[in-house]
């Protein structure tokens, strides 16, 4: 683990530092923080967020059962292996929590996230999923039990009296595991192999946030408040490119660490101020990364190309450190930077007593937001194909994001909704949709078109191979609009009617609607808004795919792990006028986070800096050099098996459906998505952190294996067609 920080004085006392700088401010609550505060804990309480008693002990009660069924298999399998006796009853194995359980953020029903550290004689494959699994199917209090033996990190899952229980397995390199492990020791590591790294992963990553936190319960309060606003806000999503469990925790966390002294109404207030002005791809951290002395490869922009095309790293605290948020993409950070922005304009209303906390979780009406949508329907023979088939598109659906707003030159953006809709009409069948808009401040030419149709057939391609399909595994990709968005993902298969009272949403639109058509823009122009927020997003990425023009550079603090760009402070400092984001104003760096001993602003202890104080806290923070050699983006590479495949498509297309995905779009370029229905099967790239993805996923492909799906039948052509902004109709041909 990196150092936690120095030493810093409070009111003559000598007072622990935690974070990579000094904190922007040591002033306590005030007598507003106070009524602020108790009022969110009071709403979190009434909307259902905590556990009760009764719950709390039967799910230790569980835990305690399920950590003396692992010790007496040990003890089980030790024997069977020929150890001696006394070996035998020295063996043991224990249970350990992570996740939101161990954070102790979790609500009613939640599952617990368990690892199983057991000795270097119990193996994975033949114990583990073997006798193991043989005992928990033979117990009554056990149900639904899955293992998932080939996954990226082997999990087996079950319900153990009524809980949900997800288990992994660490098999560490020792003969006897004693009941006082650390397991927070890098040394725990030490031969182990790469799917007990993984395992040990979301344990080690969640004692390190707990211990580099100042104030346990406060992080716990505000932890709640902000996953409950990314759920109501549908930006909580790790594999829909949005940020999972762990992110939000890593990212309040570097909050508290900032305002050591603060309430969770302060925390939330600047949470969204210091994230509305951080300079991404700048790093979250919460301490130095350490190279460790196993040689395990750690998140490194100077080493690997990879990490250097993160547009929004979130770095894990534990050895070895990584980013837990690579799956973000330029349409999911664009998304939550908006919603950053609106998070902080709303607590500033309530600051002047013109909103209240149920202003800020109002949810986000994903079905009135755009004019144009994409459904993407699945259904299967059973519901264990169905689960596997569920699984495997749901880990294809960023990819299709990519493609749309690659080939579309980003002109058409995309807003996946995190999670799918339930059609209790259709047996075994489920829909996800995708908002679709033309980019903000484009001009809109009469009649202009998006012709998306062989970037389907790619998504349809990579659907197409996976290497588990089975008969009766279908999926279909349809362009919706808004009035004829189907019923059932409404709350009681019933869309609402228009709400009686206006929502801050509402208020926005309207206030943006007013000064458009007054020709005046002002503090409220919400299409403004936007554009900038897009403009800082293209200038992330345009600069991943710049060309090289300098090498790396050795001027790095000490401890520093990363180093940046060159050419990404030019690139912003062109896009002066347009950025949302005040940090945004000067050259995104990385290298100054890391210098351990410089002050980033005198602390104020008798209360919280002024805004500008603030501002340039967070500027100062993110100062340095930043200089890096360039490299093809993680999306190119990604998209790489979709190119080979794209051109023998091309060849074979007529018309001018060729030049428009070829060539940048013409003024009457068209924008359409066919209804495909496809069938396939095929391979998956996952990773772990807190959300695990079924072994499906990860299903390697054999050599020499051979699938020829069905010939999909031409369908008919929907086109949309764009003829201003926030104005659309469709047609068929």
């Amino acid at each position: 683990m990196g150092t936690p920080g120095l030493s810093i004085r409070n009111n003559g006392h000598q007072q622990q530092r935690l974070g990579i700088t000094e904190p922007i401010s040591l002033g306590g609550p005030t007598e507003y923080d106070v009524t602020k505060s108790r009022e969110l804990e009071k709403c979190l309480q009434d909307v259902g967020l905590y556990e009760s008693s009764e719950e709390a002990v039967s799910r230790e009660e569980v835990l305690g059962r399920l950590d003396q069924i692992v010790k007496n298999w040990v003890k089980v399998i030790s024997r069977a292996k020929g150890l001696n006796e006394q070996l035998v009853q020295e063996a043991n194995a224990k249970i350990f929590t992570f996740g939101s359980y161990r954070l102790g953020v979790h609500g009613p029903g939640a599952d617990i996230d368990t690892l199983c550290v057991g000795p270097r004689h119990a193996t994975r494959e033949e114990d583990f999923f073997g006798e193991l699994h043989r005992i928990l199917s033979e117990l009554p209090e056990v149900t639904e039990l899955h293992p998932v033996p080939d996954a990226h990190v082997p999990v087996m899952r079950f319900k153990f009296q009524g809980v949900s229980i997800d288990l992994l397995y660490a098999k560490l390199s020792l003969w006897v595991i004693p009941e006082d492990l650390d397991i927070s020791q890098d040394s725990i590591l030490q031969n182990a192999d790469e799917q007990t790294v993984r395992s040990l992963n979301g344990c080690r990553v969640t004692d390190q946030i707990l211990s580099l936190v100042p104030n346990i319960q406060n992080f716990r309060t505000t932890l709640r408040c902000m996953r409950f606003w990314a759920k109501r806000r549908g930006v909580y999503s790790n594999v829909a490119g949005f940020l999972g469990g762990i992110n939000w925790a890593l990212l309040v966390a570097r909050i508290c660490q900032l305002y050591p002294n603060a309430l969770p109404n302060m925390l939330v207030s600047r949470f969204f101020r210091v994230y509305t002005q951080w300079r991404w791809p700048n790093p979250v951290m919460l301490c130095a990364i350490e190279e460790g002395s196993l040689g395990l490869q750690v998140w490194d922009p100077r080493r690997y190309p990879k990490d250097r095309f993160h547009l929004m790293p979130i770095i894990t605290p534990a050895y070895p450190s990584m980013n837990s948020s690579y799956n973000v993409s330029s349409s999911t950070l664009r998304i939550m930077l908006e919603e950053f922005q609106r998070g902080n304009e709303i607590c500033e209303a309530m600051e002047a007593s013109k909103a209240d906390w149920d202003t800020l979780f109002e949810p986000f009406s994903f079905f009135d937001a755009y004019k144009h949508y994409l459904q993407i329907d699945i259904a299967a023979e059973n519901e264990d194909d169905l689960r596997k088939w569920k699984g495997w598109v749901e880990s294809r659906l960023r990819q299709l994001t990519l493609k749309i707003e690659r080939h579309t030159f980003d002109k058409l953006q995309c807003h996946p909704h995190p999670g799918e809709f339930i059609d209790k009409s259709r047996y075994l069948h489920c829909s996800y949709f995708m908002g679709l808009q033309r980019k903000q401040g484009l001009a809109a030419n009469e009649g202009e078109q998006f012709d998306i149709r062989l970037t389907v057939e790619e998504f349809k391609h990579s659907v197409n191979i996976y290497t588990m399909w089975k008969p009766g595994m279908e999926i279909s990709v349809a362009h919706v609009k808004r009035r004829n968005i189907p019923s059932y993902v409404f709350p009681g298969g019933v869309r609402a009617s228009r709400p009686s009272r206006a929502t801050w949403d509402s208020r926005r639109s309207s206030a943006e609607k007013s000064s458009e058509s007054k020709g005046v823009s002002d503090g409220s122009d919400e299409g403004k808004k936007r554009k900038r927020v897009d403009d800082v997003v293209a200038n992330i990425v345009k600069t991943a795919t710049s060309p090289a023009t300098a090498p790396v550079s050795a001027e790095v603090s000490e401890g520093s792990p990363c180093v940046s760009t060159n050419q990404i402070g030019e690139a912003m400092e062109e896009k002066t006028e347009d950025s949302p984001i005040d940090g945004l104003r000067t050259p995104i760096n990385v290298g100054g986070i890391f210098a351990q001993n410089e002050e980033l602003n005198p602390s104020d202890t008798s209360g919280a800096p002024s805004k500008e104080a603030e501002k340039i806290a967070i500027e100062k923070m993110m100062s340095g050099p930043y200089d890096t050699d360039q490299a093809l983006p993680q999306e190119l590479e990604e998209l790489e098996d979709d190119f080979a495949y794209r051109d023998h498509q091309v060849k074979e297309s007529r018309g001018n459906t060729e030049n428009n995905l070829l060539e940048s779009p013409s003024e009457n370029t068209t924008v359409s998505a066919p209804v495909i229905s496809v069938n396939g099967a095929g391979p998956s790239n996952c990773s772990f952190l807190e959300e695990l993805e079924p072994a499906e996923l990860v299903a390697p492909v054999c050599s020499g294996f051979s699938f020829h799906a069905p010939v999909a039948q031409k369908k008919p052509l929907i086109r949309m067609n764009f003829t201003s902004f926030g104005k659309a109709n469709s047609k068929s041909s």
